[in-house]
C-alpha cells in the first residue's frame, strides 16, 4: 500500500481533494499568465487603414514582447503615465469640459485623427493638437471621459476578474510556502509576471483598452497653411548629450529590431505600437527616474526566479544553469545601458559598425537568457518532488478563474 504521505509522480485523482495534478499546475499557470497580459497590453489606436488580421497580429506581437520581456511593458506604461500627467495640465485650459487622465491616454495612443477633405490625413500627439488648436485650424473636439469609456473594452468586471486570479494565484503560493509544500519553477516563473504585469495594469488603470476608431478632427484653415505644419518627431541634435532614457530606447529599439519587430517608427495614420523615440518629451530628472525604474523592474523579475535558487532541478546543471540566467536579467540590462551610454557620448569617434557591435550583443544576450529561463521552467517539470503535488484543501475555496 502507497504511502499518502509520499505521492507517486503520477498525476492524482480529480476527486482527491488534497492534491494537484501536472495539468493543473501547468493550466493554472498559464492561465494566469495569460490573464494578466491579454488585460495589461492596452495596445495604441490602430490606422484606419489596418485590416483586421493586421490589427489582431500587432495585439498578439505586444502580447509576445510582454511574455519575453515584461520590465520593458512596465517602462513602457510609466513613461506614458508620466507623460500623461503633463498632457492632463496643460490641456485643462484650452477645453471647456473636464479634461482628465483617460483623456491624456487617449490622445497618446492615437486617438485624435485629423482628417482633410473627408480622408484621414495624419494622427495628433497631444502637442499638434494643442498647436492646431491655438492656431485656430481645428476647433475643439468634444468628447467626454463618458463617451471614451464607452468604446474602451476594458470594464471594471473584467479588470476584476483579472485582478481575483492574480489575487488567488499568489495566495496559493503563500499557503505553499506556510505549510512547507514545494512549488515549481513555472509557478515562481508565473509569480514573476503577475507581479510585473499588475504594476502595468495599475499604470494603464485609466488608459482606454482596444479602442479601433480615433476621434475624427476637422481642418478648417488653407491648404497652403497646411503644408506648414510640421507632423515629424523633434530631430536628434548629436551635439547635445542625450538624456538616459533615449539611450535606454535605443537599446529597446535594437532589441525590437533583432527579432523583427520595428514598434517604434513614426507612422502617419497610427501611434506606433511603443511610441516613437521623441514623440514624448519628458524632463531629465523624469527620463532619470524613467530610467530607474527599468532596472528596478529588471530586478524584481530577477529577485522572483531567484527565489527558486534552492529549488531541486532534475539535474545540477540545469539548476547552475537557472541561477546564472536570473543573475543575468539584473546585469545585462546595466551592461547594456553602460555600453549605450558610452557609444552616444557626443565628440567620440566612433563607426556605426562598432556602435551596431556592440548595441546588438546585450539584446542578443538578454534574450537569450530569459529564452533559456522559459525552456528551464517546462523541463523542470519532467521530474517533481513528491510534495509538489500536494495541494491546501482550503485554496480552493477561493474564487479564482
Amino acid at each position: 500500500m502507497r504511502d499518502p504521505e509520499r505521492p507517486s509522480r503520477t498525476s492524482w485523482p480529480s476527486s482527491c481533494a488534497n492534491y494537484r495534478t501536472l495539468w493543473s499546475i501547468v493550466s493554472t499557470s498559464a492561465l494566469t499568465v495569460f490573464a494578466c497580459i491579454y488585460s495589461a497590453v492596452h495596445p495604441n489606436i490602430p490606422s484606419p487603414k489596418d485590416s483586421p488580421g493586421r490589427i489582431l497580429l500587432r495585439r498578439f506581437g505586444a502580447m509576445g514582447i510582454a511574455l519575453l520581456v515584461p520590465d520593458l511593458v512596465v517602462a513602457w506604461a510609466f513613461r506614458q503615465w508620466l507623460w500623461a500627467r503633463h498632457v492632463t495640465v496643460q490641456s485643462k485650459e484650452y477645453f471647456n469640459y473636464t479634461w482628465t487622465q483617460t483623456h491624456s491616454f487617449f490622445a497618446l495612443m492615437g486617438g485624435f485623427m485629423l482628417y482633410v477633405d473627408g480622408e484621414p490625413y495624419h494622427t495628433l500627439s497631444p502637442d499638434h493638437l494643442l498647436d492646431l488648436i491655438r492656431a485656430g485650424s481645428i476647433d475643439v473636439p468634444t468628447l467626454t471621459a463618458k463617451q471614451i469609456r464607452d468604446r474602451s473594452k476594458g470594464n471594471p468586471i473584467s479588470k476584476g476578474l483579472t485582478i481575483l486570479q492574480v489575487v488567488w494565484f499568489i495566495l496559493q503560493l503563500l499557503s505553499r510556502a506556510i505549510y512547507h509544500l514545494e512549488t515549481t519553477q513555472l509557478e515562481v516563473a508565473t509569480l514573476a509576471y503577475a507581479v510585473l504585469n499588475f504594476i502595468t495594469y495599475a499604470l494603464w488603470w485609466n488608459k482606454p483598452l482596444d479602442i479601433q476608431c480615433p476621434h475624427p478632427v476637422y481642418w478648417k484653415s488653407t491648404k497652403s497653411k497646411l503644408a506648414e505644419v510640421c507632423f515629424d518627431d523633434v530631430p536628434e541634435n548629436d551635439d547635445r548629450a542625450l538624456p538616459s532614457e533615449i539611450v535606454v530606447l535605443y537599446l529597446v529599439d535594437s532589441l525590437l529590431r533583432l527579432i523583427g519587430v520595428d514598434a517604434m517608427s513614426p507612422q502617419t495614420l497610427r501611434v506606433p505600437t511603443f511610441d516613437s523615440l521623441r514623440s514624448i518629451k519628458l524632463e531629465r530628472r523624469e527620463g532619470n527616474v524613467l530610467t530607474l525604474v527599468g532596472f528596478l523592474m529588471a530586478t524584481i523579475f530577477s529577485a522572483i526566479h531567484c527565489t527558486a535558487w534552492f529549488y531541486a532541478f532534475p539535474t545540477y546543471q540545469e539548476q547552475v544553469l537557472w541561477r546564472v540566467c536570473a543573475v543575468a536579467i539584473i546585469l545585462t540590462p546595466l551592461l547594456g545601458f553602460v555600453v549605450a551610454f558610452l557609444l552616444f557620448i557626443p565628440g567620440i569617434a566612433k563607426t556605426n559598425l562598432v556602435r551596431f557591435m556592440f548595441i546588438m550583443m546585450c539584446p542578443i544576450l538578454y534574450i537569450a537568457t530569459r529564452a533559456i529561463l522559459f525552456i528551464l521552467m517546462f523541463t523542470a517539470l519532467r521530474n517533481l518532488p513528491s510534495d509538489t503535488y500536494k495541494a491546501v484543501s482550503w485554496i480552493s475555496l477561493v474564487p479564482h478563474l
